[in-house]
C-alpha cells in the first residue's frame, strides 16, 4: 500500500473520507491548521480529531495523527492584506495554499508517497481550486497529489451522521478569524 499524508481540518471531515481512504492506503493525518481562531477551537478541533483516530481504532482501522505546530502567525503573515476578503476569496486560496504545501513538503521529506486534503469534503470548499494548488505543488516538490472531490458519493452527508453518532465536536464556522464573524 503506498503512504499517504492526508491533511485534515477537523475530525468531522476526516471522518467522512478515512474509512475509505484506508482500504487503500497507509493512512497518516497530519493535523496542520494554523488558521484556526482562538486557540481553545483549535484544541477544540485537535481533540475531534483525535476522537475520529480513536473510534476508527476501535473499529479495526489503523490511522496515525501527526499534530504540527500551531503557529497563527504564519497564517496572518499569509493572508496580509486579504483580510476583508469575503469567505471563499483569495484568502481562503492562500490559507489553502499555506496548509496544502506545508502538508506536501511533509510528506516529501518523511518518505510519503501521495498527499491530499479532507478540505473538498466540505461544500463550501472549492475542490477545483484545492486540486489545482495540490497538483502545483506535487510538480514542485515530485510527490504525487490524490485528486479529490471527497463531497461526492455522500462523503459531506457521511461527516455529518458520523460526528452526531460518534458525538463528535462540529464546528459552526470554517476556522479563522475572519470567518467567525460572518
Amino acid at each position: 500500500m503506498k503512504k499517504l499524508l492526508l491533511h485534515s481540518c477537523c475530525g468531522p471531515c476526516s471522518s467522512g473520507v478515512l474509512e475509505n481512504l484506508a482500504k487503500e492506503y497507509e493512512v497518516t493525518i497530519l493535523f496542520y491548521n494554523p488558521n484556526i481562531y482562538p486557540m481553545q477551537e483549535y484544541y477544540k478541533r485537535l481533540d475531534a480529531q483525535q476522537k475520529v483516530v480513536d473510534v476508527l481504532k476501535e473499529k479495526g482501522i489503523n490511522i496515525h495523527l501527526i499534530e504540527a505546530e500551531y503557529n497563527p502567525d504564519s497564517y496572518d503573515l499569509a493572508v496580509v492584506g486579504l483580510e476583508k476578503e469575503p469567505e471563499g476569496g483569495k484568502r481562503c486560496a492562500k490559507c489553502f495554499t499555506l496548509r496544502l504545501e506545508y502538508t506536501c513538503k511533509y510528506a516529501a521529506s518523511h518518505g510519503y508517497d501521495i498527499f491530499t486534503t479532507t478540505m473538498s469534503v466540505s461544500p463550501h470548499k472549492d475542490y477545483i481550486l484545492l486540486n489545482s494548488i495540490g497538483n502545483a505543488l506535487s510538480k514542485e516538490y515530485g510527490i504525487e497529489y490524490l485528486e479529490a472531490n471527497f463531497k461526492k458519493n455522500d462523503g459531506y452527508l457521511k461527516s455529518i451522521r458520523n460526528s452526531k453518532d460518534w458525538g463528535i465536536y462540529r464546528q459552526n464556522y470554517c476556522g479563522c478569524k475572519y470567518s467567525i464573524q460572518n
